[in-house]
C-alpha cells in the first residue's frame, strides 16, 4: 500500500494554507478535495473582507488568529503582489443609544491588540460618506478587502512547486486508526476506490469537518464537533451605487450578537452588495430567496433612507459552519489534535467560519507547532 507522510483533507482557503506552511519543511504531501478544483464552498462565498479583529472575546483563538492572521495575509499579498485594498470600514451608529455599544466594541477590540480604531462624528461622517446617514461611527483602517480566488489560486501554486499533490475529485469515504499510521479511503469521480496509508491526517473538511472526524472513530456530539449549518445570503446594489462610499459600512452590534450583521461590502472594482443574513438550514443550497429582499432593505435603509427596495437584487449565498446553534453562547475555533481521543495524528480543524478567511495563514502557523 502506497504511503504518505501528510494528508491535509479539504483545499479552500485554510486546507490550501495548511499545505503550504507544512510544504515550507515536510515532504510527502496530499491534499485531497472532493471538488473539482480548490475553495467551492465557504471560502468562495463570503464577503472577501480581510477582518481587524474587533469582536471577538479576548484570548480565542478566533481573536488571536485573526490579529497575526490580518497581518501575515497583508504581508503575503504585497509579496506575491496579489490584488487587495485596504479600504476601512465604518461601524454605524444609526441612533444615539448605539454609541454606547461603538464604546464597548472599541474596548474589546483594544484587548485583542486592535488599537487603530477611531471614532468619527456625524460631521465627520457627512464629510467622509457623503449622502450616508449615522450619527457616530468606529472606524477600522485596517480592514480590507482581497481577491480570494487569486490567492487560493497562488497558494495552490506555490503548494504544487513545493511537491504537494493535489488530487481533485477525491472524496474521503474512510479513515481508519491502524497502529501508527491512518488507512485512507478516497473515491473519484468515476465511483473508483483507491487506499494509502498516512502517518498524519489534517481534517479541514470545512462544513463536512465533523463527518470526517466522525469517519475516525469521534463521537461528535460528545465531544462538541457537530457543526450547525448556517445560511448567508448577499444582495447587490443597482449600479446608481457602484463607487458611492469606498469603505465597508457595518452595523453596531452587541458583543453577544450571532453574527455581523447585514453590511454593505465591496468588491475590487467598487460593485456594492449587502449580507449576510443569518439564517439556519439543515441541508446546504445556494439558492438565494428573493423574499428576503424586505430584510435586507430595512437593514440597508438605516444608513442609506434614500434606497428603494428595487434597487437590491439576489446575488449569492454561502454556509457556515458553526458550532455556535440559534440560541448557543459564543463557540470558538476547534483546532486539536486527537491523542487524547486515541488518535495521535490527527488534527482537527471545526468549526472554522468567520475570520477563519482572514486567519487561515496564522491558522496554518499553528497546526504545524502541534505536529512539532
Amino acid at each position: 500500500m502506497e504511503k504518505v507522510a501528510i494528508t491535509v483533507v479539504g483545499a479552500g482557503a485554510v486546507g490550501l494554507a495548511v499545505a503550504f506552511e507544512l510544504s515550507r519543511s515536510c515532504q510527502n504531501i496530499i491534499l485531497l478535495e472532493k471538488n473539482d478544483s480548490f475553495g467551492q464552498e465557504t471560502s468562495s462565498r463570503n464577503s472577501e473582507v480581510i477582518h481587524a479583529g474587533i469582536y471577538y472575546p479576548e484570548g480565542s483563538l478566533k481573536a488571536r488568529f485573526c490579529v497575526q492572521g490580518r497581518s501575515l495575509l497583508y504581508e503575503f499579498l504585497d509579496r506575491y503582489t496579489l490584488p487587495y485594498k485596504r479600504c476601512g470600514k465604518y461601524i454605524m451608529a444609526s441612533e444615539e443609544s448605539e454609541i454606547r455599544l461603538l464604546e464597548i466594541l472599541k474596548k474589546q477590540a483594544e484587548k485583542n491588540g486592535v488599537t487603530d480604531l477611531v471614532f468619527k462624528s456625524k460631521n465627520e461622517l457627512e464629510k467622509a460618506l457623503p449622502g450616508i446617514k449615522g450619527v457616530g461611527a468606529l472606524f477600522s483602517p485596517s480592514t480590507g478587502i482581497f481577491d480570494t480566488h487569486k490567492f487560493m489560486v497562488k497558494l495552490e501554486s506555490l503548494i504544487r512547486e513545493k511537491g504537494v499533490i493535489v488530487s481533485y475529485h477525491s472524496e474521503l469515504i474512510s479513515l481508519k486508526p491502524d497502529k501508527d499510521s491512518y488507512q485512507v479511503a478516497v473515491r473519484d469521480k468515476n465511483g473508483e476506490t483507491f487506499e494509502f496509508s498516512s502517518r498524519t491526517v489534517i481534517n479541514c473538511g470545512g462544513l463536512y469537518s465533523d463527518h470526517i472526524a466522525r469517519m475516525a472513530g469521534i463521537d461528535i456530539d460528545k465531544a462538541g464537533y457537530r457543526l450547525k449549518y448556517a445560511k448567508g445570503e448577499y444582495f447587490q446594489f443597482s449600479g446608481k451605487y457602484k463607487g458611492l462610499f469606498s469603505s465597508l459600512l457595518y452595523p453596531a452590534i452587541s458583543l453577544e450578537s450571532k453574527s455581523l450583521g447585514i453590511h454593505t461590502v465591496l468588491d475590487l472594482q467598487g460593485k456594492a452588495k449587502a449580507g449576510p443574513n443569518i439564517h439556519y438550514v439543515d441541508n446546504i443550497d445556494y439558492e438565494v430567496d428573493g423574499s428576503h429582499r424586505e430584510e435586507f432593505y430595512l437593514a440597508v435603509k438605516r444608513y442609506l433612507p434614500g434606497m428603494k427596495p428595487e434597487e437590491l437584487a439576489p446575488d449569492m449565498a454561502g454556509i457556515r459552519p458553526k458550532l455556535q446553534g440559534p440560541g448557543d453562547d459564543f463557540r470558538d475555533f476547534i483546532i486539536q489534535e486527537e491523542k487524547g481521543k486515541g488518535l495521535p495524528a490527527l488534527i482537527n480543524l471545526i468549526g472554522i467560519e468567520s475570520p477563519g478567511l482572514t486567519s487561515c495563514l496564522a491558522i496554518a502557523k499553528y497546526v504545524r507547532k502541534l505536529l512539532d
